[in-house]
């Protein structure tokens, strides 16, 4: 993923949410710590495929809860609570967020941390995903995070301990079933998930 173009991005700047929304080009960019990132090119089919049936199931278990999903692209601005558009340095597009504190929620998207966070990933992605979101997600207090391998058709499922710290609660393939640590009573089939080729 690249940065700002060099005609926008100033090395030594970090960039706020206010910056973010007043970009005048079409990409999707994320910051994070104020650092821009581009979110160029488009997912792969097989990318897609498999956010779709991870949306589908929790679109469909969540139906009449409290708690909702969204798809990427869908601003999450990470410790904004009480914060100004010039005082938020991060805000992401996850694949997929689930967010129970509907309180979090406004017309620009997600002022908070999700409980769950799915990233999908990519050969654009995969350092980002595995280490720097991997590293913000954790100290923003995500209580789930799940990082999709497409080529080996795997999901890593993290979960936030005691410590504030994520531990890796299993590794999950085709075959398996996989139950999601923040529903008790919601368990995915990941033949479904990555039966697309």
């Amino acid at each position: 993923m690249s940065r700002l173009s060099s005609s926008v991005h100033q090395p030594d700047r970090r960039y706020n949410y206010e910056d973010y929304l007043n970009w005048l080009d079409d990409k999707r960019w994320e910051l994070i710590d104020g650092v821009p990132y581009d979110m160029s090119p488009s997912p792969s089919r097989r990318h897609q495929f498999i956010l779709g049936q991870l949306a589908a199931e929790f679109t469909s278990y969540l139906r009449g809860k409290p708690c909702e999903a969204f798809v990427a692209p869908f601003d999450v601005r990470l410790f904004a609570e009480t914060k100004g558009d010039d005082e938020i340095f991060d805000v992401v597009q996850p694949d997929l967020s689930v967010i129970c504190d509907t309180a979090k929620l406004d017309e620009r998207g997600c002022a908070g941390s999700p409980d769950l966070i799915v990233e999908i990933l990519s050969p654009s992605t995969g350092k980002k995903d595995r280490w720097i979101k991997y590293k913000l997600y954790e100290r923003a207090g995500v209580k789930e995070y799940w990082i999709v391998e497409p080529v080996n058709s795997t999901v890593e499922v993290f979960r936030l301990n005691l410590d504030g710290r994520f531990e890796l609660d299993a590794v999950y393939g085709q075959g398996d079933r996989l139950r999601v640590g923040l529903f008790e009573d919601l368990v995915i089939d990941l033949d479904v998930v990555f039966a697309g080729e």
